[in-house]
């Protein structure tokens, strides 16, 4: 199965976003729960790290994902570099205790996956939260670097997604079959995001956005259908646009409106997310009127698409500010 929203890569999240505080305490409750019950549903330090192929990406990585962040470290058996970062990236999945799991995909046995994740080179490391995927970096990157990359991908787990991690026992058989998950109540829009959700992944992004406005019809405010609408909106903008042609548009008149818009949706649907805001930021200072305006609108939205509480939003929030006044 394709990983859901692939195309949006670097852009975080489809889930219902929690009040950070709360969530970070409830993830914190969950794992002393488990810890005083004896370690109800543990895993052995050896768990922390899978091989993972293409069967079973969605079992194995997706599913996985809505409970701990799953690092995916992309390696080959040829690649001297791999040979250097992938020990590093075992070692602190083991030292950091179930905060997430590393998952090695070998990309001479998993073409598709590789492709499917834009991996250009290797080693490439990405995650996957809540079933969203995010690079975090490419090449053997120093121990200090990936220590602070995995603190913020901890972070962001705990704040904004409630993940709570894994609970390990090194007493724990290495293997051992997990108790499964229970089941989250059906909320009454359930099935019409789920429907939005197949439509994105069969590729009919106008009825994920009819299916995102049913549930915003009956539900103003749900947090989950907004996002999605914003995103479906986005690759429904880009999706029969010449790449090339609209960067060159954009070389070519700096200080066109239409022409910055246009190229700041690809720089978001690539994952360039800092490109994007700085793109419209730079052409709300040399524009004037309703040119201005529609820069001004189009940024507003991307931050929808992002996140509000998306760090990269709140610095180009106040870029913006400085900007305008």
């Amino acid at each position: 199965m394709q990983p859901r929203n692939m195309s949006m890569s670097g852009v975080v999240d489809l889930a219902a976003v929690k009040q950070a505080q709360e969530a970070k305490t409830k993830a914190e409750q969950a794992r002393a729960e488990a810890a005083r019950h004896g370690g109800t549903g543990a895993v052995s330090p050896a768990d922390l790290v899978i091989d993972v192929d293409e069967a079973g990406f969605e079992s194995d990585v997706l599913q996985r994902s809505t409970e701990v962040p799953v690092v995916i470290d992309f390696w080959a058996e040829w690649c001297e570099p791999c040979k250097q970062l992938s020990p590093v990236l075992e070692r602190l999945a083991v030292e950091y205790n179930g905060r997430f799991l590393l998952a090695r995909i070998d990309v001479d046995a998993n073409q598709t996956l590789m492709q499917q994740f834009g991996v250009q080179g290797i080693p490439a490391v990405f995650a996957v939260v809540a079933g969203q995927a995010l690079p975090l970096f490419q090449g053997a990157a120093g121990e200090a670097q990936i220590r602070q990359t995995l603190d913020q991908l901890v972070q962001v787990g705990e704040e904004r997604f409630g993940l709570t991690g894994l609970v390990v026992d090194p007493e724990a058989e290495p293997g051992a079959e997990r108790p499964a998950a229970p089941e989250r109540p059906a909320g009454p829009h359930d099935a019409a995001l789920e429907a939005a959700v197949r439509a994105l992944d069969a590729g009919d992004l106008g009825g994920a956005v009819q299916a995102y406005k049913n549930v915003l019809a009956e539900e103003p405010g749900n947090t989950e259908a907004k996002l999605g609408l914003s995103q479906a909106e986005l690759l429904q903008r880009v999706q029969d646009a010449d790449p090339q042609r609209v960067r060159q548009d954009a070389a070519d008149k700096p200080g066109d409106a239409r022409a910055q818009i246009a190229a700041a949706d690809l720089d978001l649907v690539g994952g360039h997310v800092e490109d994007a805001f700085g793109r419209l930021i730079d052409t709300v200072r040399v524009t004037a009127g309703d040119d201005r305006d529609a820069v001004r609108l189009r940024l507003l939205e991307l931050f929808e698409v992002v996140g509000a509480d998306d760090p990269r939003v709140t610095a180009a929030r106040r870029a913006l500010a400085r900007a305008l006044f």
